[in-house]
């Protein structure tokens, strides 16, 4: 008789909090909601700077939760 194994969804909170770094696609770049978002926070940070247009997934996902916690956005209290 073949062992179970747990299905990958069984936790679909464990996904979720795979770090950036570990995405499979973390290395293509940003979508267009992360750019328009990353570019907001940018500029509410007074760090226009912070925008890349040619960050990947995982970068701009790192700079968006560093913006959100500089400008208070985004902090779920």
């Amino acid at each position: 008789m073949e062992e179970i194994t747990q299905h990958p969804k069984a936790e679909p909170t464990s996904n979720a909090e795979k770090a950036p770094e570990n995405w499979t696609t973390g290395d293509e770049r940003m979508t267009g909601a992360q750019a328009s978002y990353l570019k907001t926070l940018a500029e509410e940070a007074g760090e226009p700077e912070a925008f890349d247009p040619e960050l990947s997934k995982a970068d701009a996902s790192l700079r968006i939760d560093a913006l959100q916690e500089k400008t208070g956005r985004g902090s779920g209290d």
